[in-house]
């Protein structure tokens, strides 16, 4: 057993700041001098930037990740009547939009080892109704898109693809974000692109799209004071997108270091019994936003979110933070009863929400506090 030394934070963003301080002070205090907070120059150049590391044409950026998904669907023209199809263990903004737009959600139930889409059951969801799919890059890791794009190809629906926690994750040797007709991105302060506050970008090849959506962004205007359509106030500001085009340069190795923190990980909690670690796809490269494993309860009559709960207060008591994603399948939220799914319809994800746990994972993590975490978790299930 080992003692517990430093408490070690599930998240820790103040270390990537320390580390890019003199970068980010020098570049923020460059754009509060020129007086061009909205819009301009810089905002331009990191929607150029975004759009080259992807590989598309054309980037807008904008004021969340939630309005991503909003614009993207506006953008396509999706709204009442229409049906979309995405997954229910993902974060409630997923689905928010959706009805935001006036559409419905349709949920397909997830793979057990990634918590994505399972892709094979996609197609027994899909209605006269049905215009698009949206699926989730869960935790940093890839959707397979492969298959998900011969479905929605075949059915001539449009994909938009939600990579709020998988900036610079890959399929195939591409992109995420860049492989169905949208990619919608957050950069909340803690995904693996973050900024200092709010922030969002939608990347495409379409530039018909791209117009709609610069439209929609603008309070429907492309003209000042000439509205064409009913639109938002969804802008980034200049301050945000400055530190992104930093934190956009040193973002690969940041991801490498992820990486590395998960193959490490597996490495060792694949050997605990009673631990289920999360396993990419043939296919795929993940950046690993969270490192989430499954508490399976083997030999102890079946997992419960109880003894979930309890082994996360043990790694607390040994100073070991985790996180809680999703304590709570979409399709089992109250605001979601008039859709009539019934509890054990999504078993897989219903399960995960009894079992999931998110361990500590950021770029800084060092070798000591991560055994650390193995060997609070290994003690907590000896």
């Amino acid at each position: 057993m080992i003692q517990s030394i430093n408490s070690i934070p599930a998240f820790d963003i103040k270390q990537q700041y320390t580390s890019i301080a003199a970068e980010v002070n020098a570049a923020v205090l460059e754009v509060l001098a020129s007086g061009r907070y909205i819009g301009g120059p810089v905002v331009e150049g990191f929607e150029q930037q975004f759009a080259a590391y992807h590989g598309v044409t054309e980037c807008v950026a904008c004021n969340s990740g939630t309005d991503a998904l909003y614009l993207a669907l506006r953008a396509l023209e999706i709204g009442a009547g229409d049906e979309v199809i995405t997954t229910p263990f993902t974060f409630f903004a997923t689905t928010e939009v959706i009805n935001a737009v006036g559409a419905k959600p349709v949920f397909v139930d997830i793979d057990a080892t990634t918590f994505n889409l399972d892709v094979t059951q996609i197609a027994a969801a899909i209605t006269p109704k049905t215009k698009a799919i949206i699926p989730v890059h869960l935790f940093g890791l890839p959707v397979d898109m492969t298959g998900l794009m011969a479905i929605a190809q075949s059915h001539n629906l449009a994909v938009i693809e939600d990579c709020a926690q998988s900036t610079g994750a890959s399929w195939g040797g591409q992109k995420v974000g860049s492989i169905g007709h949208i990619g919608c991105f957050s950069f909340y302060p803690t995904k693996n692109l973050g900024g200092c506050g709010d922030g969002g970008a939608i990347t495409t090849n379409d530039s018909a799209i791209a117009s709609k959506l610069r439209v929609l962004r603008e309070h429907g205007s492309k003209t000042r004071y000439i509205h064409e359509e009913i639109g938002v106030n969804s802008r980034l500001d200049a301050i945000q997108a400055v530190i992104l085009q930093i934190k956009l340069r040193h973002l690969d190795i940041w991801n490498k270091k992820r990486q590395e923190l998960a193959t490490y990980y597996y490495q060792f909690l694949s050997q605990i019994p009673g631990i289920v670690p999360p396993q990419e796809l043939l296919g795929g490269v993940g950046v690993w936003n969270q490192y989430t494993i499954r508490i399976s309860g083997e030999g102890r009559n079946g997992a419960s979110a109880q003894y979930r709960d309890w082994v996360r207060s043990q790694l607390q008591e040994k100073g070991v933070s985790s996180m809680l994603y999703y304590p709570r399948p979409l399709h089992l939220q109250p605001v979601y009863e008039s859709l009539g799914y019934q509890p054990g319809q999504l078993p897989v994800s219903e399960q995960a929400c009894h079992e999931v746990i998110s361990l500590p994972m950021f770029p800084e993590l060092t070798a000591e506090q991560q055994d650390q975490v193995i060997y609070a978790l290994k003690d907590c299930l000896s």
